[in-house]
């Protein structure tokens, strides 16, 4: 069963690593296109820094921090009881989003975001994500959910 967990995440990486090449290669900085009425807008952006942005002038360390928590991440899911499927499942989607947004800041020097949601809300309709993100969010939320049951 751990068989299928460990290509959840590998999954979750390439399918980023190749939404992030596509973006990288067909798309200009600063050219939004809508999707499905208006509801997605997609646009390249290159984050140097953590979420939001935040650390983007000491990106060097901002690397090596999520290189360090990628690694913690890792080990953590390694070391899980298997019995613990759910955890599994939100550990492995952490880890797959966390290897591709790291892989992104040690290969290009920052992370490719590509989508933001079309809402009237500017504040919200200004952040552009990736699905590692997603990914990031909704592991660690099942992760932590999961541990504080036991």
């Amino acid at each position: 069963m751990m068989v299928v967990y460990m290509a959840l995440a590998a999954g979750i990486f390439l399918l980023d690593l190749g939404l992030k090449n596509y973006i990288e290669k067909q798309k200009e900085t600063g050219i939004e296109q809508t999707i499905g009425k208006g509801a997605l807008l997609i646009r390249k952006y290159h984050n140097r820094g953590a979420f939001l942005n935040a650390g983007e002038k000491v990106s060097p360390l901002v690397s090596i921090f999520s290189l360090i928590l990628t690694i913690g991440v890792a080990a953590v899911f390694l070391f899980s009881p298997r019995e613990n499927g759910r955890r599994l499942l939100g550990l492995s989607l952490l880890l797959g989003g966390a290897l591709s947004n790291t892989y992104d800041r040690l290969r290009r020097g920052y992370v490719v975001d590509y989508f933001s949601f079309g809402v009237r809300w500017k504040w919200l309709r200004r952040i552009v994500f990736n699905v590692s993100d997603f990914c990031i969010l909704v592991g660690a939320l099942l992760a932590v959910w999961e541990g504080e049951r036991r």
